[in-house]
Parts: C-alpha cells; structure tokens; sequence
C-alpha cells in the first residue's frame, strides 16, 4: 500500500475495527516509519476525526468511544458526479491516482444502496473519457505532499528541472497549487531566489516536507499571479500576434491564462507562449477574423501548412 491517502484511511479503518493500536504497529502495518504515523494521525485530526492518544513510548492512539462514521447519503445525482469526477482524474493529468479511484469506486459500490450503485455502473460502462494529448501528467506524492504542506504551512524541498533541461535543489515556502491549460502549477516564495516562482508539478522530483514552518498567507490570488507572471515561460514559443476582435470579446473568446491581451488599432494584440503552434492556430482561425502575426516565424509556417491542408480537403472529391 503505497499511497499516501489509502494509507490515511487505513489508519482509519484499523481504528474503527480495534479498541487501541500502538504508532508502533500502526508503522509496521502500513511500512512506514513512526513520523509519518503521526502525519496520518494529524490528518486525520484535521478531519475532525476525535482520535485520542496515551503518552510515551507505548502509548496507543484510539476513536472516541461511540464514534463511527456517518452512514453516506448520496442522491442519484450526487453518486453519478461523484463517479464521474473520479474517472475524470486522467483528464487532468492524475492517471496516477487510479489505484485510489478503484479503491473508492469500490467502498461505494460497497455501501450504497443498489438504486445508486446503477450510476456508477452507468459511468463505467457508458462513458469514455480520455486525456488530450497536452495534458502533462503529475506525480501523486508531488500534488499530495504539496497540498499538504499548503495547508499546514510547512516548507517545502525538491529537484527541479527547468524547461531548459537545467538541474537545481529548491526549498520554498507553497503557497497555491493550479491546474490550468493541461499543468498543474506550484507556486511559491523560493528561498534561494528570495522571490516568488511558479513551478510545473511535472518537473518536480524528491519532494519532502520540512519541519520549517512559515506565516499563513491570506488573500493569494493564484490564477491572477498565474496569468501575470506565465505568459510567455517555459515555452517553445513566444506568440505575438493582431486579432482583428475588440478586447471585450477577445478576453470572451480566449482563455485569460497565459495568455497577454491588450486593445490595439480596433483590435487585440495577443502574446502568450505555446509549446504548440497548431493549437495556437486553430484557436486564432475559429473567430473568423483577421489576424496579422507579428512572431514567430514558424507560425506563418502553421498557418501556411493549414491552408495548404484546407485548400486539398476543399478540392477532394467525395
């Protein structure tokens, strides 16, 4: 049992089903060592789960007496997004938590009543859902441990490689996770740069959590820092170009992250930075409007290859 939220809950169930268990058998069932039991006790605790504990070396955790979870009321509609949300997992970039999805697909199947376990059923054998070919895939311990460390404060330390491909060891102070445009983003002040920096979940290896805690930060505004501070890093591609579309319908028609909009000459200017230039494109083509492309060249070069592509598909026969 390696994930972390399955070890969780494990702690739960071991729980619910003795009257005491000592940190130290809790560490051998779930191989792990004493410290990360108490980080699952925590979370727990954090979940408004009364779990008690006796002091010392031999000390035991145990439930509140009389405790036990509420029994789940789920409507039909509730149990149908609920399945839905979990297959959906893959869709942004988190393949990896399908152990966990089965895992709870299959307690709800469990506890529910057979009028709602036909939604899951539904979901599972009527609906597809796959990912786009953009969607850059996250690590599960990345997106846990930082959510973790959000919540609770604490540092952060891992390895970083840079769109560049350039190495480097850096310790921050997390402050907001977001997912967007197929990535999911760590942002955070950075101790060695003494700055604010945005990271891609998926470039982030060795991540652990540090006993050094930091100040709460109230009122950080991630997708308004995202969009200022993204539009034009870690990417292929700088795109500059004139859309012949008033900024209200623009900001309408194009999603504001990492994307730079600002009215020109009647029209838009629109810079942002794309790793595909086709996407990019066809996004521009579908307004219907003119577009004038100031960079860079290898987009005049997408644009050509698609009308040439357009002008055969116009010309074949049926």
């Amino acid at each position: 049992m390696y994930d972390p939220i399955m070890r969780v809950f494990a702690v739960l169930e071991i729980l619910q089903a003795r009257d005491h268990v000592t940190g130290a058998e809790l560490a051998e069932r779930l191989e792990v060592d004493l410290r990360t039991v108490q980080r699952y006790i925590v979370r727990l605790r954090d979940l408004g789960i009364p779990i008690g504990s006796s002091p010392g070396v031999g000390g035991a955790y145990r439930l509140r007496p009389s405790y036990r979870l509420p029994p789940l009321l789920l409507t039909n509609e509730e149990a149908f997004a609920l399945s839905l949300g979990l297959r959906a997992l893959r869709q942004v970039g988190l393949a990896a938590f399908a152990p966990a999805t089965e895992g709870a697909l299959a307690k709800l199947g469990r506890v529910l009543p057979e009028s709602l376990r036909e939604s899951i059923r539904t979901v599972e054998n009527v609906i597809t859902i796959e990912p786009g070919a953009w969607v850059a895939p996250a690590s599960l311990e990345c997106l846990t441990t930082a959510a973790y460390a959000i919540r609770n404060c604490r540092r952060i330390r891992f390895a970083y490689e840079s769109h560049s491909q350039a190495h480097s060891f850096r310790e921050i102070e997390p402050y907001a996770v977001l997912h967007i445009d197929g990535r999911w983003y760590l942002m955070g002040h950075c101790m060695a740069r003494r700055a604010m920096r945005t990271f891609r979940l998926d470039r982030v290896t060795r991540i652990e959590t540090t006993d050094q805690m930091f100040p709460a930060v109230t009122g950080f505004d991630a997708r308004r820092f995202l969009s200022e501070s993204m539009p034009f890093l870690q990417s292929l591609y700088q795109v500059d170009v004139w859309i012949d579309l008033p900024l209200e319908e623009a900001e309408r028609n194009f999603a504001p992250w990492r994307v730079a909009m600002e009215a020109e000459a009647e029209g838009t200017r629109l810079r942002c930075g794309r790793d595909r230039l086709e996407l990019v494109a066809a996004m521009l083509l579908s307004t219907g409007r003119k577009i004038v492309v100031h960079g860079p060249p290898e987009l005049r070069e997408t644009f050509q290859r698609i009308a040439t592509l357009a002008s055969q598909a116009a010309r074949s026969a049926p």
